[in-house]
């Protein structure tokens, strides 16, 4: 039986699974009853199981049959403190928290290829680490890193020669439709905060204090302009102030105001140059008028960067499970930001979205990943169970036309079932 056959013969389970999972979402680092549910769905399997110090993750390593390097596959296993509006039957049961982004099916996706390639052990020419996440959706490096610290790359005694991870969307794509491109996925996602310090006093006498907050304001716009001005329009920078404080009373002026942005680069030179150039930029703008300014860069997530060969893997992996016209090369990176980012600046690998839209759904206008309202269609767990498990099988083998193939009938078949590329960028 093929992968993507037997993928699809233990549906079933996976959609149980995944909503098990949907419905008591976890935030954050600790997640015990998702982890778990993960030991449960991978016990009997052939596997090395470690779980972690600081956080709940899970990692699992399969030893094929023969010699051979390490592969990783990863999944994000946390929610989102979002209350759901779905009206689904299996909706979260737990106030204030939602799989508004996917990881359940994430979670059960890897657990879906676990099992398809213990199957297949004795085939394998290397191992396989099972990579169960925590703390995406943190803001301060996120749980992938703190993995990495634990020693994930050690994890089969050796440090995987490739990385590979799946991730869904509620809306942009249609359903069934894979999407990724070699370079930069993802942007790179830090923190700024400001705070301005002056001297405070009365509204009626500005002259006889230092107010800080028409200094704050410009500091917004000035930063706007450095962006525009400042960086080449094919690497941008996007800014966003989402966040200002200042002052208790309209006729009072404060001794300080603040605020608080996020900032997104694209490459690893954009981003150590914006850095460095805020910093000189809000310092001279609240020395020319007298007042000082405390300015905290935060690094959060790095851009999450595919390698070119390990797209094309993935790519022609995708054409040969499920037919050419199921994977879309996506034109441009995407702003959002991702902590597989942290994996991917260590080894080589790639990252794909997957279109989860429901087909009842416009998938334009479809509520965004996040929304209290994201819904994602279970049918596309087995396909990305499959495909998870296919790139482990063709890394391991070593080129780019290893594992199990589609014959030619079986494909076009698939194809008549896709949705176009004209539909998927309209």
């Amino acid at each position: 039986m093929s992968v993507r056959d037997a993928a699809r013969a233990m549906a079933d389970d996976l959609i149980a699974l995944r909503r098990e999972i949907h419905a008591e979402p976890e935030l954050g680092r600790h997640l015990p009853r998702t982890q778990e549910r993960v030991l449960a769905a991978l016990k009997g399997l052939p596997l090395e199981i470690t779980t972690g110090r600081q956080q709940s993750s899970v990692t699992a390593v399969l030893r094929g049959g023969r010699p051979g390097p390490t592969v990783l596959l990863r999944a994000d296993m946390d929610a989102l403190p979002v209350t759901e509006d779905t009206g689904l039957p299996y909706a979260s049961r737990i106030a204030g928290a939602m799989h508004a982004c996917g990881h359940d099916l994430h979670t059960t996706m890897l657990v879906g290829a676990a099992r398809l390639l213990a199957d297949r052990r004795q085939d394998l020419a290397g191992s396989v680490a099972f990579m169960f996440q925590p703390d995406e959706e943190g803001t301060d490096g996120g749980g992938a890193r703190l993995m990495l610290e634990e020693g994930l790359l050690d994890a089969s005694g050796e440090r995987p020669v490739a990385a590979y991870a799946l991730h869904v969307a509620a809306n942009r794509l249609p359903l069934g439709l894979f999407a990724s491109r070699a370079g930069t996925v993802a942007a790179a996602s830090d923190g700024l905060d400001v705070t301005v310090r002056g001297t405070g006093g009365h509204g009626s006498a500005p002259h006889k204090a230092a107010d800080p907050i028409p200094v704050l304001c410009e500091m917004v716009t000035a930063l706007q302009t450095f962006v525009t001005r400042r960086f080449d329009v094919h690497d941008p920078v996007v800014l966003t102030v989402g966040s200002i404080h200042g002052g208790t009373k309209r006729n009072v002026i404060p001794n300080h105001a603040s605020f608080s942005a996020t900032v997104r680069t694209f490459s690893p030179e954009t981003r150590a140059r914006m850095e460095d150039g805020t910093r000189t930029l809000l310092a001279g703008i609240a020395a020319a008028h007298g007042l000082t300014a405390d300015v905290k860069y935060r690094d959060g997530y790095p851009a999450l960067i595919n390698d070119p060969a390990e797209s094309e893997l993935a790519a022609g992996a995708v054409a040969d499970l499920f037919g050419a016209r199921r994977y879309l090369a996506a034109p441009h990176p995407t702003p959002g930001a991702e902590d597989m980012a942290f994996v991917l600046e260590e080894i080589p690998g790639a990252y794909l979205m997957l279109g989860a839209c429901p087909p009842d759904r416009d998938f334009s206008t479809a509520p965004y990943n996040h929304a209290p309202q994201a819904v994602f269609d279970d049918s596309v767990l087995p396909d990305g169970a499959a495909l998870l498990a296919e790139l482990a099988l063709r890394r391991l083998d070593g080129h780019l036309t290893g594992g199990d193939q589609s014959d030619p009938d079986q494909t076009g078949s698939d194809q008549d079932e896709a949705p176009s590329v004209v539909q998927a960028t309209a």
